[in-house]
């Protein structure tokens, strides 16, 4: 196998054993090397989602940003056990080509041995579908994507580089662009739990969430409509502690 490492990345391993990379461009992991790659995509996104929409026999995801696959590939393989009678459709925009073609040379945890021709698939085509599984990787500017769709995505997985490398990813406009490609009972998870992200989802009408383990750091989620399995965070008693703070703008 030839090497995923390059100028820009860079394989690193995480702390529950699988492997991240460092990008150079953004000067950031893509995943947190203290949670780990597989726990972080499975804890902050693939099972609280999977918890509140389960209950769905088709799912809709938009998964920003695909990066280096780690939140696509293990809701296949959580939906694959948990759940495979669920037609299952991933959207996921991502601006580095570069990356995704290089992800066949990816050092993957062996979890993920058995998903060897979808992992192929789409770093050589951006594109895989079976009878199950449609996924979708645009290879461009998320926001120009996101506008594309109106009340479609049952799952929004925001995980893209944080909001002081990649801020236009986080601005309360772009999450109003994220809430029109929504679903009414859709729901969004992120691993951001910074009162700028949590401000500009609540000023576009999410509910706010807490989504916390023992195993992982704090979380988020998101939704407009009420959630009984999270506790809810009282933005208005934020908003009271914190009157200066004030969400991203474009």
């Amino acid at each position: 196998m030839s090497s995923f490492n390059d100028d820009l990345h860079r394989e690193v391993a995480s702390e529950d054993g699988s492997y991240t990379a460092y990008s150079s461009e953004y000067n950031e992991h893509y995943h947190s090397t203290k949670d780990g790659a597989l726990k972080e995509s499975y804890q902050k996104h693939v099972i609280p989602a999977y918890k509140l929409q389960k209950q769905k026999n088709e799912l809709s995801i938009l998964d920003i940003c695909y990066g280096l696959g780690f939140n696509t590939l293990c809701t296949v393989l959580y939906y694959q056990k948990h759940s495979p009678a669920t037609k299952v459709y991933i959207y996921s925009p991502e601006l580095d080509a570069s990356l995704v073609a290089s992800l066949k040379n990816f050092h993957y945890p062996d979890e993920f041995i058995k998903l060897r021709d979808i992992i192929i698939a789409l770093s050589e085509n951006a594109f895989y579908e079976d009878e199950m599984l449609y996924i979708e990787i645009f290879l461009g500017d998320a926001r120009e994507y996101v506008r594309r769709f109106k009340n479609f995505f049952d799952i929004v997985y925001q995980d893209a580089f944080s909001p002081s490398v990649n801020p236009v990813l986080w601005t309360q406009e772009y999450f109003a662009d994220i809430a029109m490609s929504m679903k009414e009972d859709g729901v969004l998870t992120s691993y951001s739990t910074a009162l700028a992200t949590r401000l500009a989802l609540y000023r576009n009408g999410f509910f706010v969430y807490l989504n916390e383990g023992e195993e992982f750091r704090n979380a988020t989620i998101a939704s407009r409509r009420a959630l009984n399995d999270y506790k809810q965070v009282n933005m208005e008693h934020k908003i009271t502690c914190n009157p200066e703070a004030e969400p991203l703008r474009d």
